[in-house]
């Protein structure tokens, strides 16, 4: 039973060690990395934990509260409905950071097999695969967007597939144009030359590659998405009411700027935080994983 256990007891402090290896290389000290970092594990922390955290029920509607200031009771004030707008700006984070992490997942896993697929076997499949993928990113993103959306309904589900699929090619360019320049390196020619097959050539030796431009590929996407997820959801195509969203809060607090703004400025201010922290962790991350800013950034630090 001891020797069962012992692996298992090893692994936290393996784990620790893995952790405190990472935080001694200086390059991940990186302040822009940390602040923005940090700015966006608040934001998924509060999605996360909405339940726990907002002071009142999102739907809740306090009689005699409409469109308040902020007090002790309601630390934001309340919107046109009396409602707590602290705790619809908590709600809202979870349903467009959910529709935006997993679109990006979807974007992410469809693009890096494609573009894998296209760069290791060329030819047919190439020419096949890369030109769908430009043939989607010549059409207007936002207003075919916008068609599928409303052809299919608005939904949570609905969205995250419509924004994963078409966030694809995209996400396929970038690991296509990264694997292509993997494949004509040696170890990938030693593979094939002692019969490694084509899938383990692409999942043990090209994806480990693609890991560092699809990181900040990632990062810069999702801040896309949650732009897109608050421009659908301003023009009620987003979650049906009454889930709060980010851009359903912008869309109403608009129509009573003059009477309190705080509605209107408070998710606005939320979606232009975590867009640009995304932007900065991803040029963050450029620094970090790209080998040749290694020595500028190590200078500059």
């Amino acid at each position: 039973m001891a020797e069962r256990t012992a692996p298992e007891m090893r692994r936290p402090g393996r784990a620790l060690g893995w952790l405190a290896q990472v935080w001694a290389r200086r390059e991940w000290r990186n302040a822009r990395f940390l602040v923005s970092g940090g700015i966006i594990l608040c934001f998924v922390v509060a999605a996360v934990l909405a339940p726990v955290l907002a002071p009142h029920d999102p739907l809740k509607i306090f009689p005699g509260q409409v469109l308040k200031p902020p007090s002790a009771a309601h630390w934001l004030g309340t919107d046109e409905l009396g409602r707590s707008t602290l705790s619809r700006l908590i709600h809202g984070a979870r349903a467009s950071l959910q529709v935006a992490f997993m679109a990006v997942i979807i974007a992410t896993i469809a693009g890096s097999g494609l573009g894998i697929m296209a760069a290791y076997h060329g030819g047919l499949v190439d020419m096949l695969l890369m030109r769908t993928m430009d043939l989607v990113l010549c059409l207007p993103m936002m207003i075919l967007t916008i068609t599928v959306v409303a052809f299919m309904g608005s939904s949570i589900t609905n969205l995250i597939l419509v924004i994963g699929v078409l966030y694809t090619p995209g996400t396929a360019r970038i690991v296509y144009t990264t694997a292509l320049s993997i494949r004509q390196s040696q170890y990938v020619q030693a593979a094939q030359a002692v019969g490694a097959s084509a899938l383990r050539i692409m999942m043990r030796h090209m994806l480990p590659n693609v890991i560092a431009p699809l990181l900040v590929h990632i990062t810069l996407s999702i801040g896309f998405v949650i732009l897109t997820e608050s421009g659908l959801s301003f023009l009620g195509l987003g979650p049906p009411p009454p889930t709060p969203t980010w851009g359903q809060m912008i869309s109403v607090g608009r129509n009573f700027v003059h009477r309190q703004p705080i509605p209107l400025l408070i998710p606005m201010l939320a979606v232009s935080t975590v867009i640009l922290a995304l932007n900065v962790l991803g040029d963050a991350l450029r620094d970090i994983l790209d080998p040749r800013l290694k020595g500028s950034t190590l200078g500059r630090a």
